[in-house]
């Protein structure tokens, strides 16, 4: 938790300010860890501009020295995706100095972010996927690590929600999982039939533990995210693939193959737990390129 100073900046150009915000956005918008370290060093770095452009108020603020902090962020290579994050920080920080009183308008409102070239999410063939749900010993560690594959595989996980999922959030009889998302919404997901066979492979032999997470480590411990980031990886190494694999390539080919069977954007939508279904819509371009495949290999009147 952020911990607020006591003595008052007001309107001057301090860190106090972003510090209420952050705590705004923890207590008030519920806003995920991840989301909020963001908008902590995109905040940071505009104090650490504008303190060096000798900014005395938060209020001296305006368009031109906006537009003179992102030219130091393209100056830096930052990319085009990184500068709109930036924007939509500083937007929305404005914002809350405006509602405390601080400002008398949202100068940032002016700035237009970049445009984004549209890049689609990569995805594992399922072919590839399925030598890495393939079990060789009975090890517990072995066990376990399929079973995170074939979990995040079935019910699409992003892998912070994968780790917080705790042996109480699962039912192997009904097959459904109890997922908590982002801005700690919950969810309850299916699980397939090979995902539950897995587990209940794994809980076999899974070891006493005080945690009552679902996956732990050697240590008894819940596992966190770097740890099932380096599982999979590893895991695509050992079956013989090439590129880089991580677990959010795992959501992605869930949520194609899911759209591919279903042609059900909406469902797919609550599938993974989006808050809007724009966000959701990349994956009808991932199925129109696999469309696409299909009808250059097959169609008689396909240019070869």
């Amino acid at each position: 938790m952020v911990k607020v100073q006591k003595n008052k900046c007001s309107g001057n150009l301090c860190s106090q300010q972003t510090e209420l915000f952050i705590r705004h956005l923890q207590v008030e918008k519920n806003y995920a860890d991840n989301t909020i370290s963001a908008y902590q060093r995109d905040l940071a770095k505009l104090l650490t501009f504008c303190q060096g452009s000798h900014v005395a108020e938060w209020r001296d603020i305006d368009a031109k020295i906006l537009n003179l902090f992102v030219m130091r962020l393209r100056h830096a290579n930052t990319s085009n995706r990184s500068i709109r994050r930036h924007l939509s920080s500083i937007r929305g920080f404005f914002a809350f100095l405006l509602r405390k009183g601080v400002l008398s308008e949202n100068c940032a409102k002016d700035i237009a972010s970049p445009k984004l070239e549209q890049t689609l999410p990569k995805t594992i063939d399922y072919d590839e996927l399925n030598k890495m749900m393939q079990l060789k010993s009975s090890r517990f560690d072995e066990l376990r690590n399929v079973a995170i594959i074939e979990l995040i595989y079935s019910c699409a996980l992003r892998v912070s929600e994968l780790v917080n999922v705790d042996i109480s959030d699962i039912d192997l009889k009904e097959g459904f999982v109890k997922v908590m998302g982002k801005g700690s919404k919950a969810r309850f997901v299916p699980v397939g039939q090979s995902a539950v066979a897995a587990i209940q492979r794994y809980l076999l032999k899974r070891p006493a533990s005080k945690s009552g997470a679902l996956f732990i480590n050697l240590k008894q411990n819940r596992m966190g995210v770097r740890s099932v980031q380096n599982i999979v990886k590893q895991r695509a190494l050992e079956v013989g693939i090439t590129f880089n694999v991580h677990p959010h390539m795992l959501r992605h080919a869930a949520a194609t193959h899911f759209l591919q069977s279903s042609h059900d954007l909406r469902s797919v939508q609550e599938f993974l737990g989006h808050k809007s279904i724009k966000s959701t819509q990349v994956y009808t371009h991932l199925d129109f390129l696999e469309l696409s495949k299909v009808y250059d290999d097959c169609h008689p009147r396909a240019k070869k």
